[in-house]
């Protein structure tokens, strides 16, 4: 039986903007963050995205390598939040912005259930 990884995600000094900015550009990562964010933690497996499973392991590939999300182990599962505190210290109302910014377009995009 092999050892399952834990995908890998920058400590809170090495997040770039740069990287933070391509991954809060898509409107399917939008989606995925703005859920999280009003939801609460959640599995990759929960969200009503309809999309092909890769497509979806890209987005959170691209969220968890740029320092937007942080996932870890609870038995089975991978748990996703936001890494909100990390970016609000490093950038300052940010998150917020873009998030407020883009809630309508998103939303009416990939609706949350």
């Amino acid at each position: 039986m092999s050892k399952i990884v834990l995908p890998t995600e920058p400590e809170c000094a090495n997040i770039s903007f740069l990287a933070v900015m391509h991954a809060l550009s898509d409107p399917l990562r939008l989606s995925i963050v703005l859920s999280v964010l009003c939801e609460g933690e959640k599995t990759c497996g929960s969200f009503v995205i309809q999309a092909p499973k890769s497509t979806l392991s890209h987005h959170f590939r691209v969220l968890r390598e740029s320092g937007v999300l942080s996932t870890r182990r609870q038995g089975k599962e991978l748990i996703n939040t936001v890494r909100k505190n990390d970016l609000d210290f490093l950038f300052p109302g940010l998150l917020d912005a873009v998030i407020n910014g883009a809630r309508p377009v998103v939303t009416s995009l990939y609706p949350h259930p």
